[in-house]
């Protein structure tokens, strides 16, 4: 590990080195919102921090949202643009008492992760090869990073502490916002869209610089009840329905190749991502995604297809599917403003960058909140390995981020829709 003066003088980066020293852990299966109290740590920081660097409207709400605006300084009507980053971080692994390392001039080999004993490089992680002689920010291999979406935070950040600090630098109005409990499906589950007051946003909560996303999964989200029923295996012949192996006799009914393991790219998937129970009722959770709705329903139909089949074996009632959430592909409520995706593709190619479009493997809060009426692509930050120990963020690539929302802004200053 090495710094440079360069390197920790630089604005993006010390936001973000302070921003993950909180604890923004969010909570699975929370009914409050947000689902930690400790979110709200952070969203005072970012609240003070804005209202000293002279942002307008600033408000946190009691849900742990955070807004502020920069107000237009044209003299014409243009689009108020958006951008939008969430402040908690993955339940995966703990954000807790985070270490992180800076490698200075990467040398493409292998990074040790402080004294864990883990360590990660481009056979790994192929990746990482191209970002020979670059900085990098990993952890200590004990805990995540929380560049996921931190980088995204601090990005916006300093782009707002350019314009304000340079208000001869003509735009129209900058919309801010910081969400708590993405991470488990919430984040814009109170975001108050009018008062928001952006007509187009992005999320700045992507990966390697140069990506734009507009298109996402379709998405279920599945609890399986399995109820069997339990007695003493001495006295179980012709009784006992060992609601685990019943449990094990569903998932291995659905179809091997549609596994997240065999899928990339456009392909969808089921995912069995947890399991917990006894012989005599078990639960099953599971993920459904697809880009194509259509496909999405076919999966949808194998797993209830699955479940009538084992209610008629094992009786009815044996199995339940109950759908616990979904969301849908945002390319429908993109292309009618693909002005977003244009202007977003050009920042980057005048910034030396291949800008290409990808699609999401995921979802992101963009999504939810294209469909609620607030068009919001998904932009890069330079993270990448998100959810755990082998997280990193590339530092020239961040400040680079930062200039594709500034070039953005300055676009929408100037272009007519």
């Amino acid at each position: 590990m090495s710094e440079t003066t360069n390197v920790m003088n630089s604005e993006v980066v010390k936001r973000l080195l302070c921003y993950v020293s909180y604890d923004t852990q969010s909570k699975d299966e929370s009914s409050e919102v947000p689902s930690t109290q400790k979110q709200f740590d952070l969203a005072k920081v970012l609240k003070k921090e804005l209202e000293e660097i002279g942002a307008s409207d600033v408000r946190l709400s009691d849900h742990c949202y955070v807004y502020a605006k920069i107000p237009s300084n044209l003299d014409k009507k243009v689009p108020a643009i958006g951008f939008i980053a969430h402040m908690d971080t993955s339940p995966a692994l703990s954000g807790k008492d985070i270490k992180p390392q800076i490698i200075q001039n990467y040398d493409g080999g292998v990074i040790k992760l402080g004294e864990s004993g883990f360590s990660m490089g481009p056979n790994e992680f192929p990746a990482l090869a191209e970002l020979k002689g670059k900085s990098l920010i990993t952890t200590d291999g004990t805990t995540l990073l929380g560049a996921d979406d931190k980088a995204g935070v601090a990005e916006i950040m300093t782009m707002a502490a350019f314009f304000l600090a340079h208000p001869e630098v003509k735009h129209g109005d900058i919309c801010i916002a910081f969400t708590p409990d993405e991470e488990v499906g919430n984040g814009v589950e109170y975001f108050d869209v009018p008062g928001f007051g952006a007509d187009f946003a992005y999320t700045v909560d992507g990966g390697s610089v140069g990506e734009i996303e507009y298109e996402n999964f379709n998405a279920a989200n599945l609890r399986v009840e399995v109820q069997g029923y339990g007695i003493h295996p001495g006295s179980a012949k012709g009784k006992m329905k060992n609601a685990i192996r019943m449990a094990m006799e569903f998932e291995q009914m659905l179809t091997v190749f549609d596994n997240p393991e065999y899928t990339d790219g456009y392909e969808g998937f089921h995912h069995l991502g947890g399991i917990e129970g006894d012989s005599d009722h078990t639960t099953m959770h599971y993920i459904v995604r697809d880009h194509d709705a259509g496909k999405l329903n076919q999966k949808l139909a194998e797993i209830d297809k699955a479940s009538e089949y084992l209610n008629f074996k094992y009786g009815e009632g044996s199995f339940k599917v109950v759908r616990t959430g979904s969301y849908q592909n945002m390319k429908e409520m993109i292309l009618p403003h693909m002005h977003l995706v244009e202007y977003a593709k050009e920042a980057m190619r005048e910034l030396g960058l291949n800008a290409k479009s990808v699609p999401i493997r995921g979802g992101t809060d963009g999504a939810r909140l294209s469909f609620m009426g607030l068009p919001c692509p998904n932009l890069c930050t330079g993270g990448a390995n998100y959810h755990g120990r082998f997280e990193y963020a590339c530092i020239e690539q961040m400040e680079l981020c930062v200039e594709i929302l500034k070039k953005i802004v300055e676009k929408y200053a100037v272009k007519e829709i």
